[in-house]
C-alpha cells in the first residue's frame, strides 16, 4: 500500500495577543475556521472578504483548502489575522507571489501591542487621583 503524502503549507499571523495558524492543502477552495465553515464563523461579508483576500489577490482561491485555527482577540480580529497567515503560507507555496501580496500590504505584521500596567497606577498611563490636603 503506497500512501500519498499530502503537502501542506503552514502560516502564522499575529496581532496584539491574537494568533491565527493555517494549513493550506491542495483542494477545491473549502475554508474552515476553528472547525466551522467560513460562512458560519464570519457572519459579516466584510470579514470573509478580508480573510480570503490573499487567495483572491493571487488567484489561488480554487486551488487550496484552508484550515484556520484562531485564538485570542475579539470577534472581528480573526479576519485580519487569517489574511496574514494565509499570505505567509502562500509564500511557502510560491515565492513569486511576494510582490502581489506585498503590494496589498498582506505581509506586514502590525506591531502595536497593549501597553503593560505599571505598579503604583491603576492602568498603563492613568494615575491615581492626587490629593493635596
Amino acid at each position: 500500500m503506497a500512501e500519498t503524502k499530502i503537502t501542506e503549507f503552514l502560516g502564522t499571523g499575529r496581532r496584539k495577543t491574537a494568533i491565527a495558524r493555517v494549513r493550506l492543502a491542495s483542494g477545491n477552495g473549502k475554508i474552515t475556521v476553528n472547525g466551522r465553515a467560513i460562512d458560519n464563523y464570519f457572519t459579516l461579508e466584510t470579514l470573509r472578504v478580508t480573510a480570503t483576500q490573499p487567495l483572491t489577490v493571487t488567484s489561488t482561491a480554487e486551488k487550496f483548502d484552508a484550515r484556520i485555527n484562531v485564538s485570542g482577540g475579539g470577534p472581528e480580529r480573526p479576519g485580519g489575522r487569517g489574511a496574514a497567515c494565509i499570505a505567509r503560507a502562500l509564500l511557502k507555496f510560491d515565492a513569486s507571489l511576494r510582490s502581489a501580496l506585498k503590494a496589498e500590504g498582506l505581509l506586514t505584521r502590525d506591531p502595536r501591542m497593549r501597553e503593560r500596567k505599571k505598579y503604583g497606577q491603576p492602568g498603563a498611563r492613568k494615575r491615581f487621583q492626587y490629593s493635596k490636603r
